[in-house]
């Protein structure tokens, strides 16, 4: 019989053994991606931006052809990486840019985390070939989009039949907190999820407000 440890596990995400790659999160893009509401999916990629800033995840930020074509990376991206260098392409496959291959072999990380746009080329490209180079791959699936609902799942699917893991802004959030007793990252945590959770975010908010609780003890 297995014995049950009090620890993690080592498929969960922690902020320091994982590169999050955020890809082409541009207006252009957003323009026709139909798979996720603009409103919802700058919503997410604000919470990601955060949960990583937050937890000083090792980060990436790029765009394809942002002067002449998809405009700047979205606002509230921008905004929580002030003076983080975006990596600016011409190649659809992030993972074809030898700027990118550098910076990723100079984090030493041997995860990748995914977000952007289109799911089914600016997110597949760089799934798979990290993959099959031996990188563990996880997507979040909430802050992609694509063309259409069909794309965006079939993209997703794909990925997963290669190995890649699917998660959700919030899961990504709450993963690297896991304890609320970590007093440390505890406030900026409820703030983000205050901001972008949703109804989860009202529930906090409700909460603090009427009852004065907080999950910490």
């Amino acid at each position: 019989m297995p014995i049950a440890k009090a620890e993690a596990g080592k498929a969960l995400l922690n902020p320091t053994n994982h590169t999050l790659i955020m890809i082409d999160h541009q207006p252009q893009m957003a323009f026709a991606t139909k798979s996720i509401d603009p409103v919802a999916l700058r919503n997410n990629a604000a919470m990601v931006a955060k949960a990583a800033k937050e937890f000083k995840v090792a980060t990436i930020l790029t765009t394809v052809a942002e002067k002449s074509f998809s405009g700047p990376i979205f606002e509230e991206i921008k905004s929580v990486f002030p003076d983080e260098h975006i990596i600016d392409r011409t190649t659809m496959n992030t993972w074809e840019d030898s700027r990118i291959a550098e910076v990723v072999n100079a984090k030493g990380k041997g995860r990748i985390v995914l977000a952007g746009l289109w799911t089914s080329v600016c997110i597949v490209g760089p799934a798979i070939s990290a993959l099959e180079q031996g990188f563990e791959v996880y997507v979040i699936a909430d802050a992609c989009g694509d063309v259409s609902d069909e794309a965006h799942e079939r993209a997703m699917e794909r990925m997963i039949q290669m190995g890649a893991r699917p998660m959700t802004s919030l899961q990504y959030l709450l993963e690297l907190q896991r304890d609320w007793a970590r007093g440390e990252t505890y406030n900026q945590t409820v703030a983000t999820a205050v901001t972008h959770g949703g109804g989860y975010g009202l529930g906090l908010i409700y909460a603090k407000s009427m009852f004065n609780a907080s999950e910490g003890h």
